[in-house]
Parts: structure tokens; C-alpha cells; sequence
């Protein structure tokens, strides 16, 4: 049965050939992109996540998915409008990372969960309103004579 299926299959390709519906085809002619450089098995995933923008950290096991958040916790949390929404973030990143840590797969990379508290005091200091800098106000202070009584008592002692 199967012989029959392949040969009903060439025959449906042969007469595609023959109608011209291959002809000006885009990229006829050319090489496949990516195809010529050697050594590399991978090159059809890499042109799939050029061709689709999607970020190349897919491709890294999880533990250095993880730590690459780890690393960019700063740069998510900064646009989050309230102290809440930063620790919900973080949060949920230390409840992935405590989900690998007790069914670890991949390769062994020390991944720690984040300290919330860290975090939050950093954004405090990012988002705290600017001081005003006001230019100082003169201060009058009284000058009074100099006090001496006590310099003398204790010369006197000196002795």
C-alpha cells in the first residue's frame, strides 16, 4: 500500500513539474540561508528564531534561563509603578526558581532565588521624588565673647 501512496505522490510532483508550477518560485535558485556554514546541526532552529524575533534565550536550558532573569530583575522592575507589583515580580521569578531547585534538569548552575527585600530597596531609591536643593538660608548666629573661665581653671591646676 505504501509503494501506491508514493507513486500517486510522484506522479501529483511530475505533473506539477510539467504545468510550470515550480517555476518562479522565491529563492529559486539560491541556497538555503544557513545551509553552507559547516559544523553547524542547528542552523534551521536559529534562522526559525531570526525569522520570527523571537528571543534566542529559548534556546538555553533552564537554569541559565533563569539566571539571565536573575540578572535583569533590575531593568523589569524599574518601569513597575508600586512596591506590590515589584514584589508580585519577584515573587513569581522565586517561585520558578524553587520549582527547579526541587526537580533540577540541565546542567548544574548555582541559581538562588532573589531577595525581595533587595529589590524593593533599590527601587525605593530609584523612584524616590528628587530632593529640591534649596540655596541655603544665612544664619544669624550671635557671637558671644570668648569663654575662657574655663581654660584658666584648668591651667591652674596644671600647676
Amino acid at each position: 500500500m505504501t509503494e501506491a501512496w508514493e507513486a500517486a505522490v510522484e506522479a501529483q510532483i511530475r505533473g506539477a513539474v510539467q504545468r510550470g508550477e515550480f517555476d518562479n518560485l522565491p529563492g529559486m535558485g539560491k541556497p538555503i540561508p544557513g545551509r553552507g556554514t559547516p559544523y553547524d546541526e542547528s542552523w534551521w532552529i536559529k534562522s526559525f528564531l531570526e525569522r520570527e524575533a523571537l528571543p534566542g534565550d529559548l534556546l538555553l536550558p533552564t537554569p541559565l534561563q533563569l539566571r539571565r532573569r536573575i540578572e535583569q530583575v533590575p531593568d523589569e522592575v524599574r518601569d513597575l509603578p508600586t512596591e506590590e507589583a515589584v514584589r508580585a515580580f519577584v515573587g513569581q521569578l522565586n517561585a520558578q526558581i524553587v520549582a527547579w531547585l526541587r526537580n533540577p534538569e540541565g546542567p548544574r548552575v548555582v541559581v538562588r532565588p532573589v531577595n525581595v527585600d533587595e529589590v524593593v530597596r533599590r527601587w525605593r531609591a530609584e523612584h524616590a521624588p528628587p530632593r529640591l536643593t534649596t540655596p541655603p538660608t544665612e544664619r544669624v548666629s550671635v557671637v558671644a565673647g570668648p569663654r575662657r573661665g574655663w581654660w584658666r581653671r584648668w591651667r591652674r591646676r596644671s600647676r
